[in-house]
C-alpha cells in the first residue's frame, strides 16, 4: 500500500527524525554539563532500593499529584499516555510508509489495542481538562491569586497543544485502521476506535497523512524544547524522574524537618576551622549543588507551591515558584560563563535602567535580565532592582519556612533548603538582614534567648506550681522518665508559660516523673538557624548537647527522653541535634498527653460545651507529620464540638512566625496571622486551639486586634490543647469552671477555668 504520497512523507519523516535526535542529544549533553558545574553532594547516591521504590510510587502512583484529585487524575492519563504510548510513535513511522503497518511482535495483540485505546482517550480527555483548568485559573480571571501568575503561559499552551494534537492523532489513526479495514483485532479491544470509525472514511492515504502529522508535531516539540533548556513545563517530563530519585530523604519523605548542615565542596563546614576556600551558603548561582540545579531545571511552573504559600497569599513578593524560575533562568543564561565558553568583563554594568517586566511584576517588581550577556555574569544572587539582583531581599526574607511549597511540589523541589542557603550567605558573608533580627541574634549570643531576659527568669513559672518540680542537677535519677525541655517561650512569654504550667500539672497528675533544666537551659538555636546564622546555631547546639549528654549520662538509647511544648525545639532537638552528636528520643507534649489519655492515666471528666477549631503548627504538622495526637486529645474531651478549617493538616496555613519571622517586622501586604485568624473566625468558634507557643502568640495578637475592632466576640479565646485537656480534668462542679474573669488574668488559672468563655452558651 506504499505509493508516492507515502514515499514523500516517509522520507521527510526520516530526515526530520535525524535532525530532532541531533538537537535532543546536544540539548541533553549541554544540560548535563551545566548541572555538573554545581557543587558536589554525595548524600544523594543511595541506598538504591528505597530510592527506586520511591521513584516508582511517586511517578506511577502519582501520589503527590493526586493530592489534587481531579487534576492529578487528568495528569496521570497524560503522563501514562506520553510514555505508555511511545510505541504508537514508532508505529507511526511505519504507517507513513505503509498504512497497514503493525508493530513487530506486538502486532494486533488485543491487550495492547485496549491499552492504547483507553489511554489514548484518557490522554485527550485529560489534557482537555488541564487546558480547561489553566483557563479557569488564568491570571486574566484571578489576577495575583492564580497559581499560574508569573508562569510562562505561552510555553504551557504549546505543550498542551502538542499533547492534544498527538493524542487526537493516535485515536484518528486507530479509527482509520478500523474504517479502512486494516485491522483484524476484535471490536472489544478497540472500543473508542470503533466508535470513531463510524464517522471516518475508508482512506489509507489519510491514515498516512495523520501519522505524518503525529510525527511532525512530536519531533517539532522535541526540537523546540531542545532549543529552550529552561522550558521546565516540557523538560520535567524527563528530569522529574531523576529529581525524585535524588530527593533529600531516601525514605521517600519530603525535604522538611531538619535543615541540612552547611556544606562546601560536598563536605560539612567545620566552623571551628573552616577551609580557606569554603563557600558559606549560596552567594552565586554556581554555589548551588548539582541537585539544586536539577531542582531549578525540573520546575513545571504549575504553581501549586505558590497557591499554598502564606507569604504570597498575603501580598508578599515571595512566590516559591518564581524563586525557582528566576534561579533557573539565571543559571541557563549564565551557563556559557560557567562552562568557560565566554569570559565576563572586569566591571559590572549599570542596572539602573531596569524596569519591571510583565512576568516579574507579579513578584518582586524588577525585571529579569533577558539572554546571555555580561549583565548575567555579574548579577548578585540576592539584590535590589538597582543592584540587578536575581532574588530581591524582600522575597528572601518573606519566607516563614512553613514548608507548604515543599509539601505540595509534585517533583520534589527543595525550596526551603535553597532559600535558607541564600539566607546563610546574606547573614554570614554580607551581614545583610533585617535589623530587628539582628537584635534577636545578639540576645541569643549574650543571654541565651531571643528576648534578651536574664536566664534566671526561666525558673519563675515553677514558683506558681503547688507541687515540687524537680531540677536537673547532674545526671538524672533513673526514676525520672522525661526531661521537660521548657523552651524560651515556655519559660519567658506569659501566654506560653500558662501552657508550660498546664503540661507540668498534667504530667504530675498522670504520675509521670520529669525534671527541668531551669536556668541551665538555653535556646535550641532554631531562630538563628532559620534566619541563616548557622554559626550561632552550631555554637548553641553544641552547648546544649554537652548539657543534655551530662543529664543523660549513663543512659542507653531509648531512655534519653525529652518532652517539649515547642514544635521548633521538638524539630531541633530531635532531628537537627543528631548532626552535632546529640541523639535523644524527643516527643511533643501532644504526643505524650495523647498516650497518657489512651492509657487511662489522664481522664477528662468535665464536659466542655465549646466549638473548637484546631490550627496545625507548621513545625509540628508538615515538618514532622504530627497531625493525629492533638486531635485525639480534643476528641477525648466530652462536649467539645470540633470543626476543621479549610486549610488544615498538610495544607495548613502558617501563623507567620516560622523562619525567624517571629522577630521580624511584617511590613508588606496583609499580616499572615490576621489571615489565619480570620479563617478560624469564619467558623464561629469559641476556642481556636493550637500546640505551639509561637502560634499562640501570633493568633492571640490577631484575635485581640479583631476584638478591638468589633470583628470577634469577646468570649473567643486561643488555647493550647493541653489547656483544654486540663480544663476538662477539673471535677464537675469545681468552683470557677462556669463563671469568672477573663482568661489569663490569674497566674494559677493556666487552664482558663475562670474564663468568661466557660460560661458561653449557657442559659
Amino acid at each position: 500500500m506504499t505509493g508516492p504520497l507515502q514515499i514523500v512523507l516517509g522520507t521527510i519523516s526520516a530526515l526530520f527524525l535525524i535532525v530532532a535526535v541531533v538537537f535532543a542529544y546536544r540539548a541533553v549533553r549541554a544540560m548535563v554539563r551545566i548541572i555538573r558545574t554545581g557543587q558536589p553532594d554525595a548524600t544523594r547516591n543511595g541506598p538504591v532500593g528505597p530510592r527506586l521504590k520511591t521513584l516508582a510510587v511517586e511517578s506511577l502512583g502519582h501520589t503527590r499529584m493526586l493530592k489534587w484529585s481531579a487534576i492529578g487524575a487528568a495528569h496521570w492519563f497524560v503522563f501514562i499516555g506520553f510514555y505508555g504510548l511511545f510505541l504508537t510513535l514508532v508505529e507511526a513511522f511505519g504507517e507513513v510508509w505503509n498504512p497497514a503497518f503493525h508493530l513487530p511482535l506486538i502486532g494486533e495483540w488485543s491487550l495492547w489495542n485496549l491499552f492504547a485505546d483507553v489511554i489514548g482517550a484518557g490522554t485527550v480527555l485529560g489534557i482537555l481538562y488541564l487546558i480547561y483548568r489553566r483557563q479557569k485559573d488564568h491570571p486574566r480571571r484571578q489576577g495575583r491569586t492564580s497559581r499560574f501568575a508569573g508562569s510562562n503561559e505561552g510555553r504551557g499552551y504549546f505543550v498542551e497543544a502538542v499533547v492534544l494534537t498527538v493524542g487526537t492523532c493516535i485515536l484518528l489513526i486507530r479509527g482509520l485502521k478500523v474504517s479502512s479495514g486494516l485491522t483484524e483485532a476484535p471490536t472489544w479491544s478497540h472500543p473508542v476506535s470503533s466508535l470513531l470509525a463510524t464517522v471516518l472514511p475508508d482512506s489509507p492515504d489519510l491514515l498516512s497523512v495523520v501519522a505524518f502529522v503525529k510525527i511532525v508535531v512530536s519531533l517539532a516539540w522535541l526540537v523546540v524544547v531542545s532549543r529552550i533548556l529552561n522550558m521546565g513545563v516540557a523538560w520535567h517530563r524527563f528530569s522529574a524522574f531523576f529529581n525524585i530519585y535524588w530527593k533529600r530523604n531516601d525514605d521517600g519523605s519530603v525535604a522538611l524537618g531538619p535543615l541540612q548542615p552547611m556544606t562546601s565542596n560536598g563536605k560539612p563546614i567545620d566552623f571551628e576551622d573552616p577551609g580557606e576556600d569554603d563557600v558559606f551558603g549560596r552567594g552565586k548561582i554556581e554555589d548551588f549543588t548539582w541537585k539544586g540545579m536539577l531542582d531549578f531545571t525540573t520546575c513545571t511552573e504549575c504553581g501549586r507551591c505558590q497557591s499554598q504559600c502564606p507569604a504570597w497569599n498575603t501580598g508578599k513578593p515571595l512566590s516559591p515558584k518564581m524563586v525557582i524560575m528566576d534561579l533557573r533562568d539565571h543559571l541557563y543564561a549564565k551557563a556559557p560563563y560557567l562552562l568557560g565558553e565566554k569570559t565576563a568583563s572586569e566591571t559590572a554594568p549599570d542596572y539602573d535602567v531596569l524596569k519591571p517586566s510583565d512576568e516579574q511584576v507579579w513578584a518582586s517588581g524588577y525585571a529579569r535580565i533577558e539572554g546571555t550577556n555580561d549583565a548575567q555574569a555579574h548579577r548578585p544572587l540576592v539584590g535590589t532592582l538597582e543592584e540587578g539582583g536575581v532574588i530581591d531581599p524582600d522575597v528572601l526574607w518573606s519566607c516563614t519556612n512553613c514548608g507548604a511549597c515543599v509539601e505540595q511540589c509534585p517533583v520534589d523541589i527543595e525550596h526551603v533548603d535553597h532559600i535558607e542557603d541564600m539566607r546563610r550567605y546574606q547573614v554570614l558573608i554580607e551581614s545583610n538582614f533585617p535589623s530587628e533580627a539582628g537584635v534577636m541574634l545578639r540576645n541569643l549570643e549574650n543571654r541565651g534567648n531571643p528576648w534578651g531576659v536574664s536566664p534566671s527568669t526561666r525558673e519563675d513559672w515553677i514558683k506558681d506550681m503547688d507541687f515540687e518540680v524537680r531540677m536537673a542537677d547532674g545526671p538524672l535519677p533513673y526514676d525520672v522518665e522525661y526531661l521537660f525541655w521548657v523552651g524560651c517561650a515556655g519559660a519567658i512569654d506569659d501566654r506560653a508559660k500558662k501552657v508550660t504550667k498546664a503540661v507540668a500539672e498534667l504530667l504530675h497528675t498522670a504520675g509521670v516523673e520529669f525534671a527541668v533544666l531551669g536556668s541551665g537551659e538555653t535556646c535550641s538555636g532554631d531562630p538563628a538557624r532559620r534566619m541563616g546564622n548557622e554559626f550561632v546555631f552550631q555554637m548553641m547546639a553544641q552547648e546544649n548537647v554537652e548539657t543534655l549528654n551530662g543529664v543523660f549520662e549513663g543512659r542507653v538509647p531509648g531512655t534519653r527522653k525529652i518532652v517539649t511544648t515547642c514544635p521548633h525545639c521538638f524539630n531541633s532537638l530531635g532531628r537537627e541535634y543528631p548532626q552535632v552528636g546529640g541523639e535523644y528520643e524527643v516527643v511533643h507534649h501532644t504526643q505524650l498527653l495523647s498516650q497518657l489519655v489512651e492509657e487511662g492515666r489522664l481522664t477528662p471528666v468535665t464536659p466542655i460545651d465549646r466549638k473548637v477549631t484546631y490550627h496545625d503548627p507548621c513545625f509540628l504538622g508538615r515538618h514532622n507529620k504530627v497531625y493525629t495526637p492533638p486531635r485525639e486529645i480534643l476528641d477525648s474531651v466530652q462536649g467539645l464540638s470540633t470543626q476543621e478549617m479549610h486549610r488544615c493538616k498538610d495544607r495548613g496555613f502558617c501563623c507567620g512566625a516560622g523562619g525567624a519571622r517571629m522577630w521580624m517586622e511584617e511590613k508588606i501586604g496583609k499580616r499572615i496571622n490576621v489571615e489565619r485568624t480570620e479563617e478560624a473566625l469564619g467558623l464561629d468558634p469559641d476556642v481556636i486551639s493550637t500546640a505551639c507557643p509561637f502560634c499562640i502568640t501570633m493568633l492571640s495578637d490577631a484575635l485581640t486586634s479583631k476584638k478591638q475592632n468589633g470583628e470577634a466576640a469577646e468570649h473567643v479565646e486561643v488555647l493550647d490543647v493541653s489547656q483544654i485537656l486540663l480544663r476538662s480534668m477539673a471535677p464537675v462542679g469545681t468552683p470557677g469552671t462556669e463563671h469568672g474573669a477573663e482568661v489569663g488574668t490569674a497566674d494559677d488559672d493556666v487552664a482558663g477555668t475562670g474564663s468568661a468563655a466557660t460560661g458561653h452558651g449557657q442559659a
